[in-house]
């Protein structure tokens, strides 16, 4: 798997269509994207977002988009300072989707105090 050419990104929280930070991934992406999952376990940070270890304990729900070729790595400079990659909150990572797909993805950082949402989608979790 060769890290440049990676142009998919793999979303499981606030980034999905409909959440509070859609906004900033929505200007980079190819079209509406796809349903996947990805292999791994979801928590509840208690914060008002999720977030994710990638391992093989579970599956975790989310939404697979390609990313707009001419934009791509900025899309990744903005998705990184939104998800707080430079106070380690965070950490992009390249997973294998559901679908087969390699894709960028943000796992958990440390200092999260973290709850496991069972059924991996946070969708089905989040608060109202």
């Amino acid at each position: 798997m060769t890290v440049g050419v990676i142009r998919h990104l793999f979303v499981y929280g606030t980034l999905r269509p409909g959440d509070v930070r859609w906004y900033f991934l929505a200007p980079f992406v190819v079209d509406d994207g796809w349903l996947d999952t990805v292999r791994g376990q979801l928590f509840d940070t208690g914060l008002d977002y999720p977030a994710a270890v990638f391992d093989d304990e579970g599956t975790i729900v989310g939404h697979t988009f390609a990313l707009l070729e001419e934009s791509a790595a900025r899309a990744l400079e903005v998705l990184d300072e939104v998800e707080g990659i430079v106070d380690g909150e965070y950490q992009r990572v390249i997973v294998r989707t559901g679908r087969g797909v390699d894709a960028w993805a943000y796992t958990s950082g440390d200092g999260l105090d973290l709850t496991l949402i069972v059924s991996g989608d946070w969708f089905l979790h989040r608060p109202p």
